[in-house]
């Protein structure tokens, strides 16, 4: 089928790369022409582990194409996908003016039948919103160019929300869990199912719903995921007054098959564009019709308040905040700045709130992430306090002399390090681990001080 995305970011790229590797004809159109330029080349903006093979390959069998014209890309589409950005506005609504871009765009263009495809993550009622914009157009230019009834253009608008996992979205994108299609008629769904075919062998992983529902699905998904964050963080807060360990716990719950042990990891606050990003425009969607999402809210409070936790306990080492600089001359190392592995994405991760809070204090930091020094790079290239931060060659020269180690991503390369070699490059052998990847009574045996989040024993022991 002859396919078109609007909106070559992260969704867009790996969506249409994997719609091309099945065979479908794919153009991807972008405003950003040096992107586009850059896409032609082959060089991918993003991280994603497979993402740039697969583009160079299907580039080079001509099944992918990379373009800033639009009319181009609507001629050739018989499905449009919408794959831009809905960043928040300042109240948490999703911003959707990209969105009602495209569908204009579209619209103008346009000169037969077509089906447009809400791949962003968009608010309940966006699928509306998409057609009386398209639909304005067209009677524009039916007065303007007067036409004549039976060249009048049909279109549907269909909501098939995206569920990657940023660092698998290539694994997600190719073996989906499920394929959620809101749609009014029958063709739609039809045309979806053919489109989809290729993904929906072995068992059928297409549920077919009314459009609102489909919008809805994606929010809860993501909100539901969120929330089983915050309640282990909530849970590891616990588990520190009461001398528990969450670790114990986690595995307690985790084999109960109600529960199960995914996202049930306490942590130092979850990041990245799609969990505080749709909890936000979830709490807002909720407001506007007057409904107090007092569970939403407090997920996302105490994701807020987790994000502080590891700053909490460097200042209660540290000697508390009762100095307006209360670690001046100090130097911190860092691993992990993405959010998660597998990810060069920092929006909204807890490093940057570590970062910042400690330079606030006086700190100087020095970092290490496998993929993310470039965007750290970008990030804080012109911060006030960009002369505080190294971007270290390597994990272990992020350590020397450094006053502790902080630890804020996942990496697999931080797993299983030798704890001889931290204790012998720190200046002082400190560990503070923002996603528990250690056994406390492994790391005190090498003579190094650990916190933990929620390991209520072995953070108590070290205090004493």
């Amino acid at each position: 089928m002859n396919v078109t995305v609007f909106g070559i970011g992260y969704v867009g790229l790996v969506l249409a790369a994997v719609m091309a590797e099945v065979g479908h004809d794919v153009y991807c159109i972008d405003i950003d022409k040096e992107k586009i330029e850059n896409l032609k080349k082959g060089e991918i903006p993003i991280y994603e582990p497979g993402l740039a093979v697969l583009v160079d390959d299907r580039l080079k069998k001509g099944k992918l194409h990379f373009s800033t014209d639009a009319a181009a890309g609507v001629a050739h589409g018989c499905l449009l996908f919408i794959a831009v950005g809905t960043p928040p506005d300042e109240d948490g609504a999703a911003d959707l003016k990209y969105v009602i871009e495209v569908a204009e765009t579209i619209a103008h263009h346009m000169k037969t039948p077509k089906t447009v495809i809400n791949k962003s993550t968009v608010p309940v009622g966006t699928a509306d919103k998409v057609h009386d914009a398209m639909q304005a157009i067209l009677q524009q230019r039916e007065e303007q160019e007067k036409w004549e009834k039976r060249e009048k253009i049909s279109f549907d608008v269909v909501s098939n929300p995206e569920f990657l996992k940023e660092g698998a979205a290539v694994a997600d994108c190719r073996r989906p869990e499920r394929i959620v299609i809101g749609a009014d008629n029958q063709n739609a769904f039809k045309l979806l199912r053919e489109l989809y075919a290729p993904f929906n062998r072995n068992r059928n992983r297409i549920i077919e719903m009314d459009i609102r529902s489909a919008e809805l699905t994606k929010y809860a998904a993501n909100c539901m995921l969120a929330t089983k964050i915050s309640f282990m963080n909530e849970m590891a807060s616990l588990a520190e007054s009461l001398g528990a360990d969450i670790e114990n716990v986690r595995q307690g719950i985790g084999s109960d098959s109600r529960i199960g042990h995914h996202f049930i990891y306490a942590g130092c606050g979850y990041g990245g564009s799609c969990f505080p990003k749709d909890i936000r425009a979830l709490i807002r969607t909720a407001s506007n019709v007057d409904y107090p999402a007092q569970l939403l809210q407090s997920v996302e409070q105490i994701n807020n308040q987790q994000k502080y936790k590891l700053t909490e306990l460097i200042f209660k080492h540290f000697g508390g905040q009762q100095e307006e600089k209360p670690l001046k001359g100090k130097i911190f190392a860092v691993w992990g700045l993405a959010f998660k592995a597998n990810t060069d994405d920092m929006r909204e991760a807890p490093s940057r709130t570590v970062i910042e809070t400690l330079w606030e204090a006086g700190a100087a930091i020095r970092a290490y992430d496998p993929k993310a020094m470039n965007e750290a790079l970008r990030i804080y290239k012109y911060h006030e306090h960009c002369k505080d931060l190294t971007l270290a060659k390597t994990k272990e020269a992020a350590l020397e002399n450094a006053d502790a180690l902080i630890i804020c991503t996942e990496w697999q390369d931080f797993r299983a390090p030798d704890f001889d070699e931290i204790k012998g490059k720190l200046g002082q052998p400190i560990i503070f681990d923002g996603r528990n990847l250690y056994n406390p009574e492994q790391v005190n045996r090498h003579g190094i001080t650990y916190y933990a989040i929620g390991r209520g024993a072995s953070i108590k022991q070290t205090l004493e």
